[in-house]
């Protein structure tokens, strides 16, 4: 067992202590099937992810529970979609940290990222990795590094959303080398460009990246937190890497419309909790190389308004610019 999954379980019970209190005073009876809304195409890291809650929700709550992806505009048309849905809890989204990124990157979106929004849950932390083909003439960051520095430009990177983007420009900034930027629509469809050879590196999630990692064909370069992390111990930071002042994670959470009573999200927040406990779950977060950060709406909310400031923040220094 790695300290990971540790962490998860030993968490898991003091999670879920407030479930049945919060059951008991907001039960999520949708009376009708359930979709989520996920603005990001299928095949990626956060698919997966949701596929699995999907299927571990559904005898929780008895109604199916299917997957709805709306990819397209960084993200931007399925959280349009859900902000529009009935509040009844029968349509709810999950979305990256792109969610609140896209505020500062997109101009005129028909939408608030805040204020038009339930917040449900806060579900995961996600270590985001750089990954590259073992068919690359580089085999480990300094090698990339090199190859940057020696042909500006020559090197792209892989990036799907905002987060991604940022992650890749913010990278280069602060290593001192010219890298093209390379937008793809989902982290299946980078990953696999990544395994053929066609892209020298990309910058994705844990979860998009661990079920390459046991074909031989893909290798970690670098994480991008400040320490290692537990489930890729032997990959180094990009900080060890010689990129000072490198750290940058991501998250996934959950929504619904503004519409939607708090009484509901708080039921569907309890429902979610008692799908963190089921074992086929847990061992599902270990194989994505996903951590659990489960936390209730009003805790979800305070996390998104700091999030917020620190994107408004990052654009004001000249970190993060608006896309086209």
């Amino acid at each position: 067992m790695t300290k990971t999954t540790r962490r998860f379980l030993l968490a898991a019970p003091a999670l879920l202590a407030l479930a049945p209190a919060a059951r008991a005073q907001a039960p999520w009876n949708p009376g009708r099937p359930v979709r989520i809304i996920l603005p990001y195409p299928p095949g990626g890291g956060t698919d997966i992810l949701a596929r699995a809650v999907a299927e571990t929700l559904r005898p929780i709550i008895g109604q199916p529970v299917v997957v709805e992806n709306r990819p397209g505009a960084n993200g931007a048309i399925g959280s349009e979609a859900l902000s529009k849905a009935e509040g009844d809890g029968t349509t709810i989204g999950m979305v990256t940290s792109t969610h609140t990124l896209n505020k500062y990157v997109m101009g005129n979106l028909a939408y608030d990222p805040l204020a038009d929004f339930q917040p449900i849950a806060k579900m995961t932390i996600q270590t985001l990795v750089m990954v590259s083909g073992t068919a690359q003439p580089f085999s480990d960051l300094a090698g990339l590094l090199a190859a940057a520095r020696a042909r500006p430009n020559a090197i792209g990177f892989g990036q799907t959303e905002a987060v991604t983007r940022f992650a890749g420009t913010e990278f280069a900034r602060l290593a001192g080398v010219q890298m093209e930027d390379v937008p793809y629509r989902g982290g299946g469809l980078m990953m696999n460009d990544i395994v053929a050879g066609h892209l020298p590196c990309g910058w994705t999630s844990t979860a998009s990246a661990m079920p390459h990692l046991g074909t031989g064909r893909v290798r970690v370069l670098c994480v991008s937190t400040a320490q290692r992390t537990p489930l890729l111990p032997e990959v180094p930071t990009a900080q060890e890497g010689g990129v000072a002042g490198y750290d940058i994670s991501s998250w996934v959470g959950m929504f619904g419309p503004k519409s939607m009573p708090a009484a509901v999200a708080e039921g569907i927040q309890a429902a979610v909790a008692t799908a963190y406990r089921d074992p086929g779950l847990v061992q599902r977060f270990q194989t994505l190389g996903l951590e659990a950060d489960l936390r209730p709406p009003a805790a979800f909310a305070q996390f998104l308004v700091n999030d917020d400031a620190a994107w408004a923040e990052a654009l004001r220094h000249g970190r993060i610019q608006r896309m086209g």
